[in-house]
């Protein structure tokens, strides 16, 4: 038995035991039938998540944007896209969801803009070496007339990461053609932002998630990296690290930010969109005067086993708490296939960008079960919570998308090879035999929605004894009363098919072997499935026990 000890200075705040539910605006709610959602749709929705027990939303971007990827490529950080509403819409929903005790987050992306941007069109009409261009990443090329990008680097999305303007130079992008690189070393850009903070936290905003957080600084030399180019960032202690991604120097940037926020009541935060490995180098981006949250990708990614939940869980509790943060869990977001489905898949194969029609799909039913157990274990665990919305309906991937239908530029630019991320983002459903779901008024749906919607619609599941919508209200509830999220955690086993712990009155148990296992002595207040006729747990269930 080990006892997980909190090691400096632990940080406090609402920040550090909330649960945070993401809202994709385009996909929540539709309240002008258009099919896309918007911020009125959001606002007469915050009923739900009230009922639900979050503590706090984040929003993806709603910003003016051509949408070249869903509205991370911006082209006005101070409004609102006409798509989602205007700006006074973004007013009322925070207020309104402020009435209802909810704190707001807003997506904020540093690591580039639109190429719709009056800065990036003004780069464009000035010559090489301008001010207007030494707010991107400008280069000459190589060889013969500097026909050949600056360096070997790839796009997230697939193909060149440059792209050679008129003139001859070229510029550096990191996603989408459409989404040129800022360049962070320029004071101009670095004081954009601070203005840019500031508009929202003067709106009331309670913090920001910030987009690609580990992207801003490149390695000043812009070398060659022979390695694939993925955003997770992840190699080993001893290997050199990506010249695009966690560079040092991000972290002064945040330390500035740092203080900005500080300088405003109401404990606003930052949130670190950070795909790094170890777990050593993601706690740097939660430091004392840095920010206050970091995503834990490392987490979302690790098997479904016991060995390496043990492990993750072990991992970022330690190397959190050895800088007083509080540690982040997520299992799903609009980047990357719901746990409901991928859960369901190979155990140690690669984790898909996408699935879609062809590729082997996955048993719906044990993904749900395995995203059922996930979710109580992740509920449970010391720190703060992210839910990625219709994860609380059990939404699987729509992993039977049209081709035709995709709009997530990784489909495109990889050649048709990476299907990307559109199966996660199919707007959700709230009633069974309305119009798109209950989406909107009408049948309009940016994307297609798949007919089993309406089984996982929230009118079928809201007061219903087991299903996966009161499931999450009753963890969250009990997750409050027994102070989950302060831990501290205390581990019973760690075998080979079972890990066990104890945390705030409350014995918490995973089987992930294939025979059933005995349950702990107590009162079964939470399991994520039903225990068999001996009172046995199953595979692939989680069990909350009072003593």
């Amino acid at each position: 038995m080990t006892q997980q000890e909190t090691a400096g200075a632990p940080a406090t705040g609402w920040w550090t035991e909330a649960v945070i539910y993401q809202i994709y605006p385009r996909s929540f709610a539709d309240s002008d039938g258009d099919g896309i959602g918007d911020l009125p749709g959001i606002t007469a929705r915050l009923d739900h998540l009230a009922e639900l027990g979050v503590d706090a939303v984040w929003l993806s971007p709603f910003y003016p944007s051509p949408q070249a990827d869903a509205g991370y490529d911006v082209a006005d950080y101070r409004d609102v896209d006409p798509l989602f509403g205007r700006l006074g819409d973004a007013d009322k929903m925070i207020a309104e969801a402020k009435a209802r005790g909810l704190r707001v987050i807003v997506d904020l992306v540093p690591n580039h803009t639109s190429s719709a941007h009056r800065w990036f069109q003004a780069a464009l009409a000035a010559a090489p070496g301008s001010p207007e261009r030494q707010r991107y990443v400008f280069r000459d090329g190589k060889g013969p007339q500097g026909a050949a990008p600056p360096n070997d680097w790839q796009s997230v999305f697939g193909g060149p990461a440059w792209t050679r303007v008129p003139d001859g130079q070229w510029y550096l992008h990191l996603f989408d053609t459409g989404q040129p690189d800022l360049n962070w070393d320029s004071p101009e850009v670095r004081a954009e932002f601070l203005d840019i903070l500031r508009f929202w936290l003067d709106r009331g905003v309670d913090g920001f998630r910030v987009d690609v957080a580990h992207g801003l600084i490149k390695q000043a030399d812009l070398a060659d990296w022979q390695e694939p180019h993925e955003i997770l960032s992840g190699q080993e202690v001893d290997k050199p690290r990506p010249p695009m991604w966690d560079q040092d120097g991000v972290h002064e940037i945040y330390r500035e930010w740092r203080r900005l926020l500080d300088s405003y009541g109401g404990e606003r935060i930052l949130v670190a969109e950070a795909w790094v490995e170890p777990a050593e180098r993601l706690a740097h981006y939660v430091r004392p005067d840095e920010m206050h949250q970091a995503f834990n990708f490392e987490y979302l990614l690790a098997a479904w086993t016991a060995p390496a939940q043990y492990a993750v869980i072990t991992r970022s509790l330690e190397a959190t708490d050895a800088v007083g943060a509080p540690t982040t869990w997520v299992l799903s977001n609009h980047d990357v296939v719901r746990h409901a489905s991928r859960l369901a898949l190979p155990i140690g194969a690669p984790r898909p960008n996408g699935i879609g029609i062809g590729d082997p799909q996955p048993d719906a039913a044990l993904g749900l079960r395995r995203a059922r157990a996930a979710s109580l274990l992740m509920l449970a665990l010391p720190g703060s919570a992210y839910l990625y919305q219709g994860e609380e309906l059990g939404l699987p991937e729509h992993t039977t998308l049209p081709d035709e239908a995709r709009q997530d530029p990784t489909w495109e630019r990889s050649g048709h090879t990476e299907r990307g991320r559109d199966g996660c983002r199919v707007p959700i459903p709230w009633e069974a035999d309305a119009p798109s779901y209950g989406f909107g008024p009408t049948d309009a749906s940016w994307l297609p929605q798949p007919p089993s919607w309406a089984e996982y619609a929230l009118d079928r599941q809201r007061g219903v004894p087991g299903s996966t919508y009161e499931l999450y209200r009753t963890a969250l509830r009990l997750r409050r009363e027994h102070g989950l999220a302060r831990g501290p955690l205390e581990w019973l086993s760690t075998g080979d098919e079972v890990i066990a712990f104890r945390n705030g009155g409350l014995t918490v148990l995973t089987n992930f072997g294939q025979a059933a296992v005995s349950a702990p002595a107590g009162e079964v207040v939470q399991s994520s499935a039903p225990l068999d006729e001996d009172g046995r747990v199953p595979t692939d269930v989680t069990v909350w026990v009072r003593a």
